[in-house]
């Protein structure tokens, strides 16, 4: 059982000096693989049948070697934006050069998402079985990673995409590889807590334990951009969830460094099991990423930073300006720049994105 990284954010993207030195930082404490997935790259997207531009190409092939170089996985994930409506010859001509491109870099995990695509047809499963299988045979990645369009339990993804087919999740177990791992987010799309009973059902229905795609600390979308998600993981029982799952993916927020002090409890909580404690262990992962002052400081304005919305702190708003705006730290900037508002986000973003 393997932690890593997917990233599967809306917004900005980090850039490559954040993302490789987020990489480089997660690997000496267990996040053995990392997914470049970010919603902003339209040629994994909406234009995946488009080349990525060179200047694009080159800095994805620097970093998959910088991957290589720390003993850490370099995936990508594809979704090909509804190709499953009409995959036909040249559609299937079309996802072989990409893998091509993609298998060029070195990839070692491949990941094909078919979230945020409408999924309200009774064959879903068979056409995108169709369309993993034919990727299967075009490429050279060692590790084959499935998201579903219903990738967790919660009606919100039926609201949103239409009514889940009638025994989906069966279906689609029965009809791929078991050596292909499946993505899955829990009983909701941000759960709360990850039970082993679900997970062991998940399991039955998909003929393989899950690869948890978690959506925690991820900060992305109109409401969950208002905060910073810094405390560290609970409900997450490390003991109780490792032998029911096959990895375990973190989906990061969008601040690329302070994001690893969340990151840093997790693989704490696989290790100490039933002796974990979020509260020590936060404050240990904070003194590491921020060091001490900064890390006072940032426990002090937990409740504030990660409970009340942004646009609701009124004159504190100010007053924490100010207290870190003090601060040349990277962690203390993204923090003034959460609270100028530069990672606000509104619904048209994941409309679009």
């Amino acid at each position: 059982m393997q932690l890593g990284t997917i990233e599967g954010y809306f917004g900005s993207p980090w850039t490559w000096q954040q993302r490789t030195e987020t990489m480089r930082f997660l690997a000496p404490h267990g996040y053995g693989f990392h997914i470049y997935a970010p919603k902003a790259d339209t040629y994994l997207r909406r234009e995946w049948r488009t080349p990525h531009p060179e200047a694009t190409m080159a800095e994805l092939a620097r970093f998959g070697a910088g991957c290589r170089a720390a003993g850490v996985r370099f995936g990508v994930g594809l979704s090909p934006y509804e190709a499953y409506k009409d995959f036909d010859t040249g559609m299937a001509d079309d996802l072989g050069a990409k893998l091509r491109f993609l298998d060029a870099l070195g990839i070692d995990d491949l990941a094909i998402l078919f979230d945020d695509m409408d999924g309200n047809l009774p064959d879903l499963a068979e056409r995108q079985a169709r369309i993993i299988n034919a990727a299967a045979e075009r490429t050279g990645a060692s590790r084959i990673i499935v998201c579903p369009t219903y990738y967790s339990d919660d009606p919100v993804l039926d609201k949103v995409f239409g009514a889940r087919p009638p025994d989906y999740l069966a279906s689609l177990g029965r009809l791929l590889d078991p050596a292909i791992d499946i993505f899955w987010t829990g009983e909701e799309v941000c759960s709360r807590e990850f039970s082993p009973h679900h997970l062991d059902k998940i399991a039955d229905l998909l003929r393989r334990r899950p690869l948890l795609w978690d959506n925690y600390p991820v900060n992305d979308g109109q409401r969950m951009s208002q905060h910073l998600h810094l405390r560290a993981f609970t409900g997450r029982h490390g003991d109780l969830l490792k032998d029911r799952i096959t990895g375990h993916a973190v989906n990061p927020a969008l601040q690329p460094v302070l994001t690893r002090i969340p990151m840093l409890t997790l693989p704490e909580s696989y290790r100490q099991g039933r002796d974990y404690c979020y509260g020590v262990s936060f404050r240990a992962a904070a003194t590491q990423v921020l060091g001490a002052e900064l890390a006072a400081l940032v426990t002090l304005d937990l409740l504030t930073l990660q409970e009340f919305p942004r646009d609701l702190l009124g004159s504190r708003q100010q007053a924490l300006l100010d207290r870190y705006g003090a601060h040349p730290h990277p962690g203390a900037i993204e923090i003034v720049q959460w609270l100028r508002g530069d990672y606000r986000m509104d619904d048209s973003v994941v409309q679009t994105q």
